[in-house]
């Protein structure tokens, strides 16, 4: 590992693991005001590049041993969504290139805000560090009175449970006889499929960030230990 790849990976941990500090002794009340989101992408065609083939000697491209493969799945949508233990926004069919402007206009404004409110004086907002979402238009915006927003970490995208949930909405919507077929009808399935879902799924999984944050301290300390081993 190199010398630059070690230093990156070092402020990488530390950072983690002082969300680790801020956050591991917070009780599960405490986790059920925060309203996690994020977006996604669900594709029409799932593939999960598992398919394996075996070919004898200059059978390489034999249509019988080639499988075609689109980006995508052939189409996709991007969708926006939060929640928390008792809380869901709608879902936010994102079109096109999602920009600080539209972050804070087309979703925060009329979807985070507003459940946040409705949520009370103690909810947190939570949001990742992707570039859009941090744009100073956004930061702004999210200094107003009455929004708390969380400090995230960029540790793993397993610490937010929302990915759990995402995967949980994908196996519903596949699960449906005939499967969705054209874009828009998978867009059509995935707000009433999230609606569907039991409160049991949410309440396991905000339930579930103390244990989350516990296995993120548990690997940061194992990537500080490598990568000061190697500075030294």
């Amino acid at each position: 590992m190199g010398l630059t790849s070690v230093l990156v990976a070092q402020l990488y941990g530390y950072a983690c693991r002082a969300f680790y500090r801020r956050h591991v002794r917070w009780t599960r009340q405490q986790w059920s005001q925060v309203l996690f989101s994020d977006e996604s992408r669900f594709a029409l065609n799932h593939n999960d590049d598992r398919l394996r083939v075996w070919r004898r000697q200059g059978e390489r491209y034999i249509d019988a041993t080639v499988q075609e493969k689109v980006d995508f799945g052939g189409g996709s949508v991007m969708v926006w969504g939060a929640f928390s233990l008792h809380y869901r926004t709608p879902l936010f069919h994102v079109q096109g290139n999602l920009t600080g402007l539209r972050y804070r206009d087309e979703i925060l404004r009329p979807l985070a805000v507003a459940t946040l409110q409705q949520m009370g004086p103690q909810a947190v907002y939570q949001d990742d560090n992707a570039r859009p979402l941090r744009a100073r238009v956004v930061n702004d915006f999210l200094q107003q009175p009455g929004v708390n927003r969380m400090e995230w970490s960029a540790c793993s995208p397993d610490l937010n449970p929302i990915e759990n949930l995402w995967d949980e909405l994908d196996r519903k919507v596949r699960s449906n006889h005939p499967p969705p077929r054209v874009v828009q009808h998978l867009y059509q399935m995935l707000q009433p499929e999230r609606q569907a879902l039991p409160q049991r799924i949410f309440t396991t999984l905000v339930h579930s960030m103390r244990t989350r944050c516990v296995e993120c301290q548990n690997s940061i300390t194992e990537l500080l230990g490598a990568s000061e081993c190697h500075v030294l």
